[in-house]
């Protein structure tokens, strides 16, 4: 592979990562990237890589799920580099985006993690954000794993009603 074609994959995660308002995850932008066959997936796996340990880019890892985010260094990087990438790439991307959003922003603003307690029990968090502020954010704690992993399985797929539930309850 030449390091140039290496080069324009990074810089399309960069352009991703600067054209919205909050994280994608990996799974996203390697949707995109592989429908479009810009490169294959261990290239991209490199690519994330290589962005993560020169800080251009920041990763947060919430159960099954790897967030994205740019960082201002690799803002900077996309500013003085960002006109390698071919005009009809960045309208892919921009047109992508634009049709996905809503998808795409649902997709991670909610968000379920587990994890073990000191007391040995296990602590669940679940959050649902809207422009980057937390809407709710409840803990449960629970005695087994496996219930810990179930209600943040039950939140990816209930959370408008419970959210609801909660707020009419509240109200």
């Amino acid at each position: 592979m030449k390091q140039e074609s290496f080069t324009l994959y990074k810089l399309i995660v960069l352009y991703m990562l600067s054209r919205v308002s909050f994280p994608l995850t990996r799974a996203q932008v390697s949707d995109f990237i592989l429908q479009k066959e810009y490169t294959g997936f261990l290239t991209l796996q490199q690519a994330f890589s290589e962005l993560r340990e020169a800080n251009l880019i920041s990763e947060k890892s919430m159960r099954n799920r790897t967030y994205l985010m740019l960082t201002d260094a690799g803002r900077e990087t996309l500013r003085f580099f960002g006109s390698r990438i071919h005009y009809g790439i960045k309208e892919d991307v921009d047109h992508y985006l634009t049709e996905k959003e809503i998808d795409l922003r649902n997709e991670v603003s909610i968000q379920a993690a587990y994890r073990k307690s000191a007391e040995g029990e296990f602590v669940a968090t679940v959050t649902a954000k809207e422009n980057g502020s937390d809407l709710i954010t409840v803990s449960l704690t629970v005695p087994l794993e496996e219930m810990a992993a179930k209600i943040c399985d039950n939140w990816q797929e209930r959370n408008q009603e419970i959210y609801r539930y909660l707020t009419e309850m509240l109200f």
